[in-house]
């Protein structure tokens, strides 16, 4: 889906929600917001440094962590390495300090494990911190794809669908989860959800997209009464979730 002029700004410990219909543009947007799409115009800025057209791991360095529609967990590994391999792009050591497990290496990797395992506690996966991905339910390996963004450090973190799939008591779980991301780490959020209940509880501010452009943006309330969006995404019968 191409992009047409959208234009928004992520605020420091803000959690914003981007919504619209299927092939609206958000996934192609957040790819955009992570290296992984170069735009063929317009400009991507991250605390005041312009970031486009740079590789997807310089934006990762930055600290900008993603997780993703689909999850891309790496089944053959344990809950612990997963996380772990979040941490590349803090690894010091070259191949040969990995070979011979040098000192270096040593104490690196305790380091990194240790805050793998506090992430772990964090996401509420304390418990599988051994176990194999394959053990963990749905909504078990969905927390540990926030688990291993966690891992990048994150100044912003971007949400793609974090609840999908999800039943009503998982989702409000995540939903606690995601509050407490923001506010014990201090991270600026955005995050794709079809699921009203999510987006308007948890949204400070709302961006609607509709054919890869922005039709508005506003508090919760806004979005939800403004006709524009309700005709071309939340229904005429909409009613929402009062805040």
């Amino acid at each position: 889906m191409a992009l047409k002029d959208i234009d928004f700004t992520v605020y420091t410990d803000e959690i914003i929600g981007l919504i619209g219909p299927n092939g609206a543009g958000k996934s192609t947007l957040l790819n955009v917001l992570t290296g992984l799409t170069t735009p063929s115009k317009g400009q991507v800025f991250f605390q005041n440094e312009l970031i486009t057209g740079k590789k997807a791991h310089v934006f990762s360095s930055l600290g900008i962590g993603r997780t993703f529609q689909t999850l891309r967990l790496l089944n053959g590994f344990t809950v612990l390495e997963n996380v772990l391999l979040g941490f590349h792009r803090f690894a010091v050591t070259n191949l040969l300090d990995v070979l011979l497990r040098t000192g270096k290496f040593v104490r690196q990797e305790r380091v990194l494990e240790a805050e793998a395992r506090d992430i772990l506690h964090f996401v509420g996966l304390g418990k599988y911190i051994s176990a194999p991905v394959s053990f963990l339910s749905y909504s078990q390996r969905r927390r540990l794809e926030v688990a291993r963004a966690l891992a990048v450090r994150p100044k912003v973190l971007l949400l793609d669908e974090p609840a999908a799939g999800m039943n009503p008591s998982e989702t409000s779980e995540l939903m606690d989860l995601i509050l407490r991301i923001r506010d014990s780490k201090k991270v600026s959020i955005v995050i794709i959800e079809h699921d009203m209940k999510v987006i308007m509880g948890l949204a400070e501010r709302v961006v609607v997209l509709d054919h890869g452009e922005k039709i508005a943006e506003g508090t919760p309330k806004d979005i939800r009464n403004n006709k524009k969006v309700i005709e071309a995404y939340l229904g005429s019968g909409y009613a929402g979730v009062k805040n």
